[in-house]
């Protein structure tokens, strides 16, 4: 008889081995093998096996978590920070100009409104209408990534808490963010004034200048101030948020209050006042300079003071007694 003639050892085996007392190799997720008693391996087990050998493993993580915890926000705020102060000259001011240009439109919503509900003789009701619509520009302005000087009042103080950064490179930053901010606010409110007739808001717009000048330096100081607050604490939150849609409520909360309460902002406010100031005589560049310096100064002091400082000083603080 030939070798191809030769009968081939049979694999059926009717009966199973008994496995009692055996060895037998498991897979582990990371590809090596375990001994176990009294089991066999199974196909997946198999399949797995034949998978690590051609493919590199790779472990992924399933994050759950809907806020980050205030250790790793500031690290996420410092390293912001850092970022944008040592960001190119010509790079800062034109995303700066578009900030003031998009926050603009936040006016322009404001202005619509008002005019729309002065009819109803109920102060309260155009308030209320107004928060609504005052969101939208500033939405598109951090979601777009544009520079918006309340934003980062407070992000940019991080680094220099954390002695990364130099007190001079803030004021860089704070400088070319502020500049350009006040050119984009003027243009959208010099182009939409020359769209009056589209626009159809002048005693809106009227209306809305009446409310930035006709304060107290006290109280305008004041309601700057808690305006860029609200602001600086709307641009943490989004840092301990993350990327999805809540960022988007986020935002929206945070102004919505700011034009609920009728405070001040300073850009917004710019394009506000300058929209007044070219629909009518009665609004002059004095008042316009006033109010904005008042406004800057207030949102500074609210950005840096209330939020920058006080997350730093209590995350830091609670770190050390950590170590």
């Amino acid at each position: 008889m030939t070798d191809e003639q030769q009968p081939q050892p049979t694999t059926n085996n009717p009966t199973p081995p008994s496995t009692e007392g055996t060895e037998t190799m498991i897979l582990l997720p990371n590809g090596r093998r375990a001994k176990r008693q009294g089991q066999i391996e199974t196909e997946r087990a198999q399949n797995r096996g034949r998978e690590d050998q051609t493919y590199t493993p790779v472990i992924i993580k399933r994050n759950d978590e809907t806020v980050r915890h205030p250790d790793d926000t500031l690290e996420r705020a410092i390293q912001e920070g850092l970022e944008q102060i040592k960001r190119p000259q010509v790079s800062l001011a034109l995303s700066s100009i578009a900030g003031g240009l998009i926050v603009g439109f936040s006016a322009l919503a404001v202005a619509v409104v008002t005019q729309a509900t002065i009819p109803l003789h109920s102060p309260m009701l155009t308030r209320l209408a107004t928060a609504v619509v005052y969101p939208v520009g500033f939405i598109v302005c951090i979601i777009s990534g544009a520079q918006l000087f309340t934003e980062h009042t407070a992000t940019a103080v991080y680094p220099v808490l954390d002695r990364q950064a130099k007190f001079w490179s803030l004021l860089r930053l704070w400088g070319i963010v502020i500049l350009g901010n006040l050119i984009g606010a003027t243009l959208i409110a010099a182009l939409l004034t020359s769209a009056s007739s589209v626009v159809q808001a002048n005693e809106g717009i009227l209306e809305m200048g009446h409310h930035l000048v006709h304060f107290e330096r006290s109280e305008l100081l004041i309601s700057s101030v808690l305006a860029g607050w609200l602001m600086a604490q709307g641009a943490w939150l989004v840092l301990a948020t993350p990327p999805d849609f809540s960022k988007v409520a986020l935002i929206y909360i945070v102004t919505f209050i700011i034009g609920l309460g009728g405070f001040h902002h300073s850009i917004a406010g710019t394009a506000e006042i300058c929209m007044a100031m070219f629909t009518s005589e009665d609004f002059t560049l004095s008042d316009t300079t006033r109010f904005v310096l008042l406004a800057l100064l207030g949102n500074m002091i609210g950005g840096s003071v209330f939020v920058a400082i006080l997350n730093y000083g209590h995350i830091r603080q609670t770190q050390s007694v950590e170590d």
